[in-house]
């Protein structure tokens, strides 16, 4: 997120945990709103807010199962090792579909936990094409996983 284009972009990270992206997004004056369904995250982005000098910025709960959680639609949506139970495939597709402008780019790093191919097939039936880069290196091993609509 350090790169990429920000300009008129709406950003929508999904289970932000402690939320570097979006801090890395926010530091860089884009319209960026976190999400996670942990109970503690707010208190954590705030608490990174505060320590990183920077200003407030947009949270919500980001519950998969309940999609207005999160407001409107988004240009780009990211989210980095969200695929980790059998059942987030379709809770997440469906939220990423709810959620994503009709023009989006959703990115997800996945450590290839073996969820990822459910989870294409469904973005796949909603109109989104996958490019997809092998990560190697560095003590880690993984996907970059870009689909487009």
């Amino acid at each position: 997120m350090q790169t990429w284009d920000l300009h008129a972009t709406r950003v929508l990270e999904i289970g932000c945990g402690l939320a570097l992206a979006s801090l890395v997004i926010h530091r860089r004056l884009g319209d960026v709103t976190a999400s996670d369904i942990h109970p503690l995250t707010e208190a954590f982005l705030h608490d990174n807010l505060q320590r990183n000098g920077l200003p407030p910025m947009k949270y919500r709960a980001g519950d998969w199962l309940h999609r207005g959680d999160a407001p409107g639609t988004f240009d780009l949506i990211i989210g980095s090792d969200v695929l980790y139970e059998r059942n987030h495939p379709a809770q997440l597709a469906g939220f990423v579909a709810h959620h994503a402008a009709e023009r989006a780019v959703v990115v997800i790093i996945d450590p290839d936990r073996g969820n990822r191919p459910a989870f294409s097939r469904l973005l796949d039936a909603d109109g989104f094409s996958l490019t997809e880069t092998r990560i190697c290196g560095a003590g880690y091993r993984g996907r970059i996983l870009k689909y487009r609509r």
